[in-house]
């Protein structure tokens, strides 16, 4: 299990504190009833958000509201530019909604064939 970090304010920075996402192909967030409600693909402009929701799967298992906390608060500048622009970075969205009382999410990471 990997530890906590400690945010800071830019998320580049934040990313190059998280593990690698070398050999994951995609992740998978999962309802209740195991339906896949989203998928997070590994390519230019989602491996940042591939990169947070892995490390939120190792640090706390499923995307709970503490979970979620912690993704805004590594999402640093993007969070701020997220409340301003719903709808521009879903990956943080979807953060926002579970901090609201939104249903947990079971992260399924999908390692690379």
């Amino acid at each position: 299990m990997l530890s906590v970090i400690q945010p800071g304010a830019v998320f580049k920075e934040n990313l190059q504190k998280l593990p690698p996402i070398d050999g994951v192909q995609r992740i998978n967030l999962m309802d209740g009833n195991g339906a896949v409600v989203a998928s997070i693909e590994n390519q230019p402009g989602k491996q940042g958000s591939l990169a947070v929701y892995q490390y939120l799967k190792h640090v706390f298992g499923n995307l709970d509201a503490k979970a979620a906390e912690h993704g805004l608060a590594i999402f640093a500048e993007h969070t701020a530019d997220a409340r301003k622009r719903p709808g521009a970075h879903p990956n943080i969205d979807r953060l926002f909604e579970i901090v609201a009382g939104g249903a947990p999410l079971r992260i399924d990471i999908i390692p690379a064939a």
